[in-house]
């Protein structure tokens, strides 16, 4: 059972934390909710974990049994050098985690890159996945806008906690925000080889394919949440999943790359409104 650090973390008093034995690396995971209601499973993005969900959580599980893992490499996952970090191979994880959780369908949410490891995941699983949502994940390397401070050498690591801001700064926004220490710490938990190894993994999915084209051939409900001044994707590329049928757009104005810290209960707002449609589909 995890246990708060003060009020801004209280939900996480009813967290129930559990660590799942896969073939190529345990896997972390946390339950909030009642176990009975409709499955809401959310995935972070690179550099990331569970813990960026957070201040989101509590706002969910009124109404859902909310699942967060931290990705192979990431958080309080194990961080092995010599399994794949690639895109489809997270996309699995995820559904054996469910499958190990007993969970037969769910809605499935990434954030970031997050999204493409919730798009592999209904690629190769579509009987559990029955809704899809995207948050501020670009819909393809056309989109992406490149940084210098998004680069740390190999002799830097691992990072001071200035080089993880300036690394983490374009993830952010909205006026004043200030980064949680606990999520410079998870980046610092990661490997050199485990951060560099997803991101080039994102980047293959991607170029491989848009992601648009992949969720027209899934026909699932889709949602995408989008940041409009997102600094690491052109938020005006979220107009590409219009091409979708039956896709949902929603810019958040004011808001960047990361609305699930930077605002939550703007981001709650159309994802809420989503599953309460689509969550009877189980």
């Amino acid at each position: 059972m995890t246990v708060s650090d003060g009020d801004r973390h209280a939900q996480t008093e009813t967290t129930e934390s559990s660590t799942l034995s896969l073939d190529d690396g345990d896997i972390h995971v946390c339950q909030d909710g009642p176990r009975d209601a409709p499955a809401l499973l959310l995935i972070h993005g690179s550099a990331s974990s569970a813990r960026s969900w957070d201040s989101l959580v509590p706002l969910l599980t009124g109404s859902h049994r909310v699942i967060r893992i931290d990705l192979l490499g990431h958080g309080r996952s194990a961080k092995p050098a010599g399994p794949s970090y690639a895109t489809p191979d997270q996309g699995r994880r995820a559904g054996v985690a469910l499958d190990r959780l007993g969970v037969e369908r769910a809605i499935v949410v990434g954030h970031s890159s997050g999204g493409a490891v919730a798009t592999a995941l209904a690629e190769r699983r579509p009987d559990l996945v029955i809704a899809l949502v995207l948050i501020n994940t670009g819909p393809g390397m056309a989109a992406f806008i490149a940084s210098e401070s998004a680069v740390i050498a190999p002799s830097q690591w691992p990072p001071a906690d200035e080089q993880i801001r300036r690394f983490a700064s374009t993830g952010f926004s909205r006026a004043g925000y200030q980064i949680p220490q606990e999520l410079l710490d998870e980046v610092r938990m990661m490997t050199y080889h485990t951060l560099t190894a997803t991101m080039a993994g994102t980047r293959a999915y991607l170029e491989e394919q848009a992601l648009p084209e992949r969720l027209t051939a899934l026909g699932k409900p889709l949602l995408v949440i989008f940041g409009e001044d997102d600094r690491r994707w052109r938020s005006s590329s979220a107009a590409d999943y219009r091409t979708v049928p039956g896709a949902k757009v929603e810019l958040l104005p004011g808001l960047g790359h990361s609305p699930i810290l930077e605002d939550p209960a703007r981001t709650a707002g159309p994802l809420l409104a989503f599953t309460a449609i689509h969550a009877g589909r189980g």
